[in-house]
């Protein structure tokens, strides 16, 4: 079957009421057959043997936040996957969403982290691939850490999973520039970090959404003066550091986009160590990625607008991270950078990729744009 006619069809197979949607992808309205929607089930060692025959079944718990309706935007694009989605009165039934939440292939969480942490117990023993967007899972014991470029193998323990931590905006940016120095033995794991960093407002929902796109908000805000931020626990367990970074993070009058700088003293990094050793460290790690990329050169003044500033818009609507090197060898310092969409590869774009390795998809399915 083919076209809308053909994924109704198709989708009414599987105990589902085609609600909307179309040739880019499918909704449908959960019936009381749903129960009965068959899995294609995982072989082997955790893995799928291949993609899915037909297409795979995504629940989005939440999908009418920030994060949910950006992951759903992706999925309607994604030409193996339909999703299930609940009658707007029914998204607070927690029987309804149970069934859903079993019934489906996988489910995307995207909801405060005591309500994932209840969505988790309502899924139970189902064999649903559950990929949890909050912060409530990300260093917890049984739960895999959702960036796939953490090391060379992290892809291959993100397809064996069912249980997908995705990453905080900020720790991506700050894990992708630490990690593989850390791993290289250029950064000292004993080593005390400072992170400044920069989101477009779009990061703190819709709350703050509404704040920003009123007639009074702040031009810019640094925020988090509590000094215990929720990503710090992340933040030092994935990157292989002893302690957590010390982190200054701010919003600024954008809706998306961001920044995360790491400056180092040369002084904090192994004797011997030189700025373009940090560059290819990073280059090394990062060779035939997808998704994350390093400037071609050390010091790349050609990514700067007007010769000066770095936006931290370029890459929205992406999966893709960016990474930069600045180093000054006559001062001693250095000054890493990561610019990514705060919605894409730091929230929804990751949730995609993260559910495409665990389904067997190619790993940039939905994500081409």
């Amino acid at each position: 079957a083919s076209g809308a006619a053909g994924l109704a069809g198709a989708a009414a197979s599987r105990g589902f009421a085609h609600v909307a949607g179309g040739a880019a992808g499918s909704v449908c309205a959960l019936t009381l057959a749903v129960a009965g929607v068959l899995r294609a089930r995982r072989r082997g060692a955790g893995r799928r043997a291949g993609p899915v025959a037909r297409r795979a079944v995504v629940f989005i718990d939440g999908e009418a936040g920030t994060t949910g309706l950006q992951v759903r935007e992706r999925l309607d694009a994604h030409p193996g996957i339909e999703i299930l989605s609940l009658p707007a009165e029914s998204r607070k039934d927690e029987s309804a969403r149970k069934e859903a939440l079993r019934s489906a292939d996988a489910a995307v969480l995207c909801l405060p982290d005591d309500a994932a942490i209840a969505a988790v117990e309502l899924v139970g023993d189902a064999d649903t691939v559950v990929v949890d967007a909050s912060t409530a899972h990300r260093v917890a014991d049984g739960w895999v850490y959702g960036f796939p470029e953490l090391t060379a193998d992290h892809k291959k323990a993100i397809a064996a999973s069912k249980r997908i931590a995705n990453p905080g905006c900020y720790p991506t940016g700050f894990i992708a520039l630490t990690r593989p120095l850390v791993d290289a033995g250029l950064l000292p794991a004993e080593a005390a970090l400072t992170v400044p960093a920069v989101s477009g407002y779009s990061g703190g929902g819709k709350g703050l959404i509404e704040i920003f796109e009123g007639s009074e908000h702040e031009p810019w805000g640094a925020y988090g003066f509590g000094l215990n931020h929720k990503h710090l626990p992340e933040m030092a367990k994935w990157t292989g550091l002893q302690h957590e970074p010390l982190f200054c993070p701010s919003v600024g009058n954008f809706k998306q986009g961001m920044v995360v700088s790491v400056p180092i003293r040369m002084s904090q990094l192994a004797p011997g160590t030189t700025p373009g050793a940090v560059h290819q460290a990073l280059q090394e790690r990062y060779t035939g990625s997808r998704f994350v990329s390093v400037a071609d050169s050390l010091n790349p003044d050609g990514v700067l607008e007007r010769g000066a500033f770095l936006r931290p818009d370029t890459v929205n609507d992406t999966n893709n991270l960016e990474l930069f090197c600045f180093g000054n060898e006559g001062k001693g310092t250095l000054w890493l950078l990561a610019r990514l969409d705060n919605l894409g590869k730091g929230a929804s774009g990751a949730c995609v990729q993260n559910l495409n390795l665990a389904l067997g998809f190619d790993e940039a399915a939905g994500l081409e744009a």
